[in-house]
């Protein structure tokens, strides 16, 4: 039984999305990373006791030959969930669907990623967007990285009474930075064969009032992921008050290239400058000015970082399933000071 005031996070799955949640979750002042669980007895093990975290096979035999390599391994999954409030799953596509079946028997809170369909968990998490719907849930999944930035986006629009309707085009990183050297696509562009693609059905799984159609390719480069989108308003608006409706949004960014932010790799290499960990891009990046208007309709660029951006949604995601913050303003409020969110906005002036 937990006798403690935090929440006991479990972390299985210590790849490019586990390890920022791990850290993420570990600078919470109302939770404890109970540890992590992985496959690997590698260099990602060897992070996982190096920053103090402890560690755990997926199983007895992952245990051992952790083990063997060396590792100081406190257990198997099953122990790490036994001395957890909540795990957040991590793993690669799919796993994570066959694994909520041990979560269920278990009777444990449980989050998954973007990568896992909306009906393994039958809720859609953005934080802005569906928070009270997940309050004391038994579980949610955290929408994919573009998924995210589509909801924030068009909800902040869709708070100031702007919104009417939305059709974006994604330029979408090949693969992961850490995996270049595993695939990718070289030369060429890769359309994604349908429209829309599956990043606007999957937004109207957050929220189904959203009238949002995506068009993707896939690009050759790792960096980020870039959109483009056209938005009919409700009414005729000026630039300015978009760029309000923009500004309410505590995880969108208004970046402009008059700041020579003119690039993908300019923005990350901003958030090198700030100190991020991976330098970490977890708003969405907004040209302010870039952004166009013209009488109802409205048009604007942003870049996501694939890696980052879903890290704060998570920790929000936490908050709500436990339901000990029912106000998805505190909460959001809590995951943007431990994470340094606002950042961007102070270096750039405070605009």
């Amino acid at each position: 039984m937990n006798t403690s005031s935090k929440t006991r996070v479990a972390v299985n799955g210590y790849g490019v999305i586990g390890k920022r949640v791990a850290d993420a979750v570990a600078q919470q002042e109302d939770m404890e990373l109970a540890g992590v669980s992985d496959i690997s007895a590698d260099w990602r093990a060897r992070m996982v006791t190096q920053k103090g975290f402890r560690l755990y096979g997926a199983a007895s035999e992952q245990a051992q030959a952790m083990r063997d390599a060396g590792l100081d391994v406190a257990g198997t999954l099953d122990d790490l969930l036994g001395a957890s409030d909540v795990v957040v799953d991590c793993t690669p596509k799919r796993v994570a669907a066959k694994n909520v079946e041990l979560y269920r028997q278990k009777g444990m809170k449980f989050i998954v990623q973007g990568g896992e369909k909306h009906e393994v968990t039958g809720h859609s998490f953005v934080a802005e967007a569906s928070y009270e719907s997940a309050l004391g849930r038994d579980s949610t999944r955290v929408v994919s990285c573009n998924t995210t930035s589509i909801v924030r986006t068009l909800t902040a629009l869709k708070h100031a009474g702007l919104l009417r309707r939305a059709r974006g085009t994604l330029l979408r990183r090949a693969t992961d930075p850490w995996e270049s050297h595993l695939g990718g696509i070289m030369n060429t562009l890769v359309p994604e064969p349908e429209i829309p693609s599956h990043q606007g059905p999957d937004a109207q799984s957050v929220d189904p009032d959203l009238d949002v159609i995506t068009m993707a390719v896939k690009v050759p480069e790792t960096l980020a992921h870039l959109h483009y989108w056209a938005v009919q308003l409700t009414r005729s608006a000026d630039t300015e008050e978009v760029l309000d409706a923009f500004r309410a949004s505590p995880r969108i960014a208004l970046i402009r290239m008059a700041d020579g932010l003119t690039a993908i790799n300019a923005v990350k290499e901003l958030m090198a400058d700030l100190g991020r960990p991976h330098d970490n891009l977890y708003e969405v990046a907004l040209w302010a000015d870039m952004l166009k208007v013209q009488g109802d309709e409205l048009f604007y660029g942003y870049m996501v970082d694939n890696q980052a951006i879903v890290i704060p949604e998570t920790v929000d995601a936490i908050r709500a399933l436990v339901g000990q913050v029912r106000d998805p303003h505190e909460s959001i409020a809590k995951t943007n000071a431990a994470l340094g969110i606002g950042a961007v906005v102070d270096a750039l002036g405070g605009r």
